[in-house]
């Protein structure tokens, strides 16, 4: 795969790195156009009311799922280039922990369901649990961190593609049989044990054993001492990203959130891009870091402003693509999510930056600043939410989404360490830096 010479741009990095980013893109693309057809499916079959219902357990769950993910995955990538020959140690310790964890978040989520809704909840207790599980099969996605840390994104790119495939298939199968919804609510574990097999089978084809894996409860609690502020981080950032949801099902019903799904999907279905590009990059930034700090610098400015490029880019084009994407692909019960996704898309520019900036936090540990900002962001978008979404209604929450994603973001502005950066991202949002590499040329 070859990529185009960008002008300004590090040639030798994009070509050695961004190979990896195809193949990642590869596997989100089809993944992406998969996912979304079968959304659409289910959504237009299912009906707005249905389809809130389908939603919620997932996004109820989403806050416990990135708790038992412990702050892990983006760690032992670090770790396993730093020290590869830990590779069993690492993977093993990190899935034992994930494990258990995902173990422990199922009555969790349940109690703190039942403490939420009591009995007037349309959602049954069943539904919640039976989507708590995927934290347990989402253990096994450690090796995705393995695959990174060896630059094979193309080994991630079949095991997506051939899982959303299946799970694309599935449900298309369930609405042909005219399947009730507790069926579907089924997919949502499905989906992920499908994934956490995929991972499996081929890092096993490629010549590891998981059975050499081994748990070091040292190596546990020294990984736990330095991913938890990234685990709570995840955390708030589930919240700040998901609190949205649930306060309109519980402002607006479950309709108004079948219909915000609805947009949420599409907005978010683009959020493959920064974590493919960072996921792949994180290497050079690393070896970068440690051998030429001037190139250092240079690949995170040019990181920055290759975000705002493609983020502004899918931003304008979905803004006036909406209008005809719930037009022809909807039925006209979800006609208001075309407004709202016009307003929503445009949040995922700052999620694209604060994509990148999350690796420079983590390359200069400063993982502290990670929980601050996103702890920031969750806060502002559930006070916004409380007073915009009974006034306004989704387009309340829309806008509260994208402030609060604006605010954590650019929240490291109030740190001297990290201003340097914010000021760098700064630039590259009103194209500052982009101009003057066009100058230079």
């Amino acid at each position: 795969m070859k990529f185009p010479a960008v002008p300004g741009f590090d040639q030798q990095a994009f070509d050695k790195y961004l190979k990896n980013t195809g193949w990642l893109f590869l596997a989100r693309v089809g993944s992406l156009g998969i996912k979304i057809l079968a959304g659409i499916a289910v959504a237009n079959y299912l009906g707005k009311t249905a389809n809130g219902l389908l939603n919620y357990p997932l996004v109820f769950v989403t806050f416990f799922i990135a708790a038992a993910a412990l702050g892990l995955d983006g760690f032992i990538t670090r770790e396993l280039l730093a020290g590869p020959e830990k590779k069993n140690k690492l993977l093993g310790t990190a899935f034992f922990m994930r494990f258990f964890a995902g173990i422990l978040i199922i009555p969790l989520a349940g109690l703190s369901y039942i403490l939420l809704k009591g009995n007037q909840g349309d959602i049954p207790l069943s539904y919640i649990l039976i989507a708590s599980g995927v934290g347990i099969a989402q253990s096994l996605n450690i090796i995705d961190s393995y695959f990174q840390s060896k630059v094979q994104g193309k080994y991630v790119m079949m095991v997506q593609v051939a899982a959303n495939l299946i799970s694309a298939g599935v449900k298309l199968i369930l609405i042909y049989i005219s399947a009730p919804l507790y069926w579907f609510v089924w997919t949502i574990l499905a989906d992920a044990v499908l994934l956490a097999a995929g991972y499996l089978i081929t890092y096993t084809h490629r010549g590891n054993r998981i059975t050499e894996w081994s748990y070091e409860s040292g190596l546990a609690r020294n990984l736990l001492k330095h991913s938890w502020p990234l685990a709570f981080s995840a955390i708030l950032v589930t919240v700040y990203m998901k609190i949205g949801q649930l306060m309109v099902e519980s402002f607006l019903g479950a309709g108004a959130l079948g219909i915000y799904s609805t947009v949420v999907n599409w907005s978010e279905s683009w959020y493959f891009i920064p974590v493919a590009i960072v996921t792949s990059v994180f290497p050079a930034i690393m070896n970068a870091r440690r051998d030429d700090p001037a190139r250092y610098q240079k690949r995170l400015v040019d990181m920055y402003d290759l975000m705002v490029i493609i983020s502004l880019s899918i931003a304008v084009f979905m803004t006036f693509a909406s209008n005809y994407i719930y037009r022809y692909f909807y039925s006209a019960e979800f006609a208001d999510g075309a407004s709202i996704l016009s307003i929503h898309i445009w949040a995922g520019v700052f999620v694209f930056l604060g994509s990148a900036s999350g690796q420079y936090l983590i390359a200069e540990g400063h993982t502290r600043y990670s929980l601050y900002r996103t702890g920031a962001g969750a806060v502002i978008n559930v006070i916004l939410g409380y007073f915009w979404i009974p006034v306004y209604g989704l387009q309340g929450a829309a806008f509260a989404t994208l402030i609060a994603y604006f605010s954590a973001t650019f929240f490291i502005l109030v740190f001297p360490e990290t201003r340097k950066q914010g000021l760098n991202m700064l630039k590259s949002l009103f194209l500052i830096s982009i101009i003057q590499k066009i100058a230079k040329r």
